[in-house]
């Protein structure tokens, strides 16, 4: 039975949001539980994420769902990349994990149906790379199989996730989906009222 978990990045300090995105409502849950809550019901059962800004908030967000989240905390949240987030949060996988997926925690839209399809590809496929693209544009979330761990905790600060990208570009399967969800996530007021309107 292969065993997928995913690290949810949520430490962000929403500068341009101006508030807390995380907590913020969101089809009557909050932004951040909305996409930890798809995740589950998709069928992932270890869910690792990585909180920095407007811990406290979160943190509630957190214990308010009905089911187990594994808590990385990103002490540097302010100075650091997502990357930075990204290796703290796999410091927390499970032992029996084979692959996880990278999602991002200000992306409510998230579907289950393009969770589930990147899952059955993976144990179709066995690919250790798989990312959704749409109109040949790549989005979240992503799955990355343990061959290829170690090279993303070898990634050093000032480096980033398309820098991992850009040297595995030959490696990666594209699972092309029909929904431009991969491609939005929530930076600014505006963007978290279009998000409501199309919720």
């Amino acid at each position: 039975m292969v065993k997928v978990a995913a690290i949810v990045l949520a430490a962000g300090a929403s500068r341009r949001m101006k508030q807390a995105k995380m907590t913020l409502s969101y089809k009557g849950s909050t932004v951040l539980g909305t996409v930890l809550t798809v995740l589950h019901s998709a069928g992932i059962d270890s869910l690792i994420v990585v909180i920095g800004g407007a811990k406290d908030g979160v943190e509630m967000t957190l214990s308010e769902l009905p089911f187990e989240v594994i808590r990385a905390y990103n002490p540097e949240y302010e100075h650091t990349e997502m990357l930075d987030s990204l290796q703290i949060g796999m410091q927390h996988l499970p032992d029996e994990t084979d692959a996880f997926l990278i999602a991002l925690g200000d992306q409510p839209q998230i579907q289950g149906e393009v969770v589930q399809a990147i899952l059955q590809e993976y144990t179709k496929t066995g690919n250790s790379l798989i990312i959704p693209s749409y109109r040949m544009r790549r989005g979240h979330p992503w799955m990355v199989g343990k061959v290829h761990w170690a090279d993303l905790r070898d990634l050093h600060s000032g480096q980033t996730m398309r820098n991992f990208i850009q040297q595995y570009q030959k490696q990666i399967h594209y699972l092309v989906v029909d929904t431009q969800s991969i491609l939005e996530d929530m930076d600014t007021p505006e963007d978290y009222q279009r998000a409501i309107g199309e919720a």
